[in-house]
């Protein structure tokens, strides 16, 4: 079988993006929509409706998807950063209006949308998919995920795909426009990873020397925020009287909330009623019961754009203001920059011990690092571009293609792979 063409998939937290290697050299990223935008929304929305008493189970991906939550929220179900799930054992399936779907099938149904927006035929291609180096989450298994990602691709009729790391990946589009020999450090930041590799770039030829990463990325500076700002006025930190003695309201229920993909697996009776009876002893009652509103009313995403514009707007302001409202709810406050990165010190921490490893593994100092690339929506932030600048100097740190230099250089990858097997 003559492969016509190598394609790069990057299947992403929050956003996903194909790039396109064709046999006369050239590269092309898809584009989606009337705007042809290069990336594609990684969330699934999913709605019922009856007829003639069957009923029919709808799903819709991307753009699409966030289109249908936002007509019906309080009737849709809207499935959002599938991928920091991967390596989670104890994430397994979930209920869709009396279905059972497993992870797999979601991340499927999701890839194949993916596809047919993007009007790609990737029938006889080669496919290279990029993977984390550590997957996100605590106690995340990367052998699992790994398991999972592969088996995703295949539900999706995609069974003989290859994986590549990410960060090697956004290596090889760099390493593209060097004209010396280099060893470059390459930083990619995702949603819910950040991943790290050294990698040694002579004429063309890419070499990694070593590679790390932790699960960690833009979702944690999200989660720093809401966890800061917004669950304190809901009902973190607070006490309730269940008999004589005031106990606090139980943690968990903001450490859920806080991740605001997990927002609508808080939507579950069981959980639902424990916090209604927590609410109706505690000292603020409201605050609870505003938790309970907006976790009903399916708010995890208009809670997330919010959020998500609050800290893009600190990449360059020194504060910025955060304005969230829903019926009775009402949340105002200035947030400084100061503030955020006190808030993110232990994220930008674990991010710099990961790098530390990097440097161990490849056994150089670094002063031995040429260039340093940043990639990823999460290297607009100022702490994390100020973590390199003054770890290798200023000058040998760049940044560009943030959304698009990961699937570029899976194709590469394929290429070289290809070009190794003649």
């Amino acid at each position: 079988m003559t492969i016509q063409r190598i394609i790069g998939i990057d299947f992403g937290t929050t956003n996903s993006v194909m790039a396109i290697l064709e046999p006369d050299g050239t590269t092309t990223t898809a584009s989606f929509g009337p705007d042809l935008f290069k990336t594609f929304r990684s969330v699934l929305c999913f709605w019922s409706d009856e007829e003639r008493g069957l009923r029919t189970l709808h799903s819709a991906a991307g753009p699409a998807a966030i289109s249908a939550y936002l007509d019906d929220p309080l009737d849709s179900r809207l499935i959002m950063s599938m991928k920091t799930y991967l390596a989670q054992r104890s994430f397994t399936q979930t209920t869709l209006y009396g279905r059972n779907v497993t992870l797999e099938q979601l991340v499927a149904i999701f890839l194949r949308a993916f596809l047919a927006a993007s009007g790609v035929d990737v029938a006889d291609a080669r496919i290279v998919v990029g993977r984390p180096v550590n997957f996100a989450g605590e106690t995340a298994d990367d052998a699992f995920g790994d398991q999972r990602l592969r088996a995703g691709f295949a539900e999706a009729g995609m069974d003989a795909i290859e994986v590549a790391y990410e960060p090697e990946a956004a290596g090889y589009r760099f390493a593209s426009g060097l004209t010396a020999p280099a060893r470059v450090l390459i930083g990619d930041f995702g949603g819910g990873t950040s991943d790290f590799s050294v990698l040694q770039c002579d004429r063309g030829q890419v070499t990694p020397i070593a590679t790390t990463g932790v699960g960690i990325a833009g979702d944690a500076f999200d989660f720093r925020i809401i966890d800061n700002v917004i669950s304190p006025l809901l009902g973190k930190g607070d006490t309730y009287r269940p008999g004589n003695t005031d106990l606090p309201v139980p943690p968990e229920y903001f450490t859920a909330f806080a991740r605001w993909h997990r927002l609508s697996l808080m939507k579950a009776p069981k959980t639902m009623r424990d916090i209604s009876q927590v609410a109706a002893q505690s000292k603020h009652p409201e605050r609870l019961r505003g938790l309970l509103r907006l976790v009903e009313d399916e708010m995890g995403y208009q809670l997330y754009q919010t959020v998500s514009a609050a800290k893009a707007a600190l990449s360059h302001e020194d504060e910025t203001r955060l304005n969230f409202e829903h019926r009775d709810i009402k949340i105002h406050a200035t947030i400084s920059r100061a503030q955020f990165e006190s808030w993110i010190a232990p994220d930008i921490a674990r991010m710099e011990a990961a790098v530390d490893r990097a440097l161990v593994q490849a056994n150089m100092a670094a002063n031995g690092i040429d260039h340093v690339f940043l990639t990823g929506g999460t290297s607009f932030v100022p702490a994390v571009r100020g973590l390199f600048s003054a770890r290798f100097g200023a000058a040998k740190v760049s940044a560009g293609g943030e959304f698009v230099s990961v699937a570029e250089g899976l194709a590469l990858i394929g290429r070289d792979r290809l070009r190794a097997e003649v």
